[in-house]
């Protein structure tokens, strides 16, 4: 099967990506640049991580990549980034489209897809309000209620999951030296999480607990010495998480800080109703850390008490971090077996069968 998969870059993570792609010459060392930080792996199949002759790869809204890349193959100068993309599924003679990236590149695209081109599949766990993705042959995605809104659009909807990345066996550790960290977005739009976050802020006076917040434009405005003279109190953070709060980190940085830490925290966003099982629950779960997350529907091998811990309100989230600290032992065996039903459940072999198996099906 040759399979071509689009991923794309996160707006906050793409200064670290041309840090690392510093020197890069060309469109093959800036890839593998990205590849090696594995920024996204959990997505990425098999045989794009392992370099298979027959598996392509590229964020199409990668300008530098793509230019490059149209450069190499003598295309013009004033080539749109879409049609750089078709023709790269041109050149690689794909069978199979799997885009990471369809709100960017929805039905529309799909139409303009090359004869080569058999099925095209794509991942969207998020509501996407009007966007058109019926021309796919069947939209992925880890959320049963978000797959069922899909359904009512007229598409085909179908169950399928990230997977452990094995590099993530390299930041396994056994002296955790963080005891919480959270990672992820602060805006307005994460009101429940916000509430959380400030409860669990406050336990900073007992333990050491690490936020790297991604923060909105209107926050950072907010708190700046021109934000604080307009009336914008109401998107300034709470003290108790400003003063902890670091930069946001992705990729390889991030593994390392999971890694080191005893307990992640993790607060889902409205979005999804019950359903649980965000990207940040695999990482912390197969970067070995015990993941404490707020009550919910969860995909197999996430259980509370048994390989994960749930809260059901910010005073309790709290209360559940704390008291698993004071009884790490016992929380530490709820890791180790949390970390192993992931690795089984969602190794990468695993996901690929999936893959091939869900396709033979379309």
């Amino acid at each position: 099967m040759r399979v071509f998969q689009n991923g794309g870059l996160y707006p906050s993570y793409v200064p670290r990506l041309n840090g690392l792609a510093r020197g890069a010459s060309g469109f093959e060392a800036r890839r593998r640049a990205f590849l090696d930080d594995r920024f996204g792996a959990l997505h990425f199949l098999a045989p794009v991580l392992e370099g298979d002759a027959q598996a392509f790869f590229t964020n199409a809204d990668d300008e530098v990549l793509q230019r490059h890349w149209a450069r190499e193959n003598g295309l013009k100068a004033a080539i749109s980034l879409e049609d750089i993309l078709l023709a790269q599924i041109e050149h690689h003679g794909t069978e199979v489209f799997y885009n990471l990236d369809p709100i960017r590149f929805g039905s529309a695209f799909v139409r303009k897809l090359p004869g080569c081109v058999r099925k095209s599949v794509c991942w969207r766990a998020a509501p996407s309000g009007r966007a058109d993705l019926t021309a796919y042959d069947a939209i992925l995605g880890n959320f049963p209620s978000i797959l069922d809104a899909w359904r009512g659009q007229g598409c085909r909807a179908e169950l399928f999951f990230p997977a452990i990345d094995p590099v993530m066996a390299e930041y396994e550790r056994g002296d955790r030296t963080i005891d919480v960290l959270f990672v992820g977005g602060y805006s307005k739009h994460h009101s429940t999480r916000a509430r959380v976050l400030e409860r669990v802020a406050q336990l900073a006076t007992r333990f050491r607990v690490v936020y790297c917040l991604d923060t909105s434009r209107l926050t950072r405005l907010a708190e700046s010495p021109l934000g604080r003279l307009l009336p914008l109190r109401k998107h300034r953070r709470p003290a108790a998480i400003a003063q902890i709060a670091q930069p946001p980190v992705f990729g390889r940085e991030l593994y390392g800080l999971l890694g080191q830490s005893k307990i992640v925290l993790n607060g889902a966003i409205d979005m999804a109703g019950r359903d649980r099982g965000n990207m940040r629950c695999f990482e912390a779960m197969g970067c070995g850390a015990l993941l404490v997350s707020d009550a919910g529907s969860y995909p197999a091998g996430m259980k509370a008490d048994e390989t994960m811990l749930a809260y059901e309100s910010a005073d309790n989230g709290a209360d559940v971090i704390a008291g698993a600290l004071d009884r790490w032992p016992r929380s530490a065996e709820l890791a180790l077996e949390g970390r192993a039903q992931l690795s089984s459940l969602y190794s990468k072999s695993r996901q690929w069968q999936c893959f091939v198996d869900l396709v033979a099906q379309l």
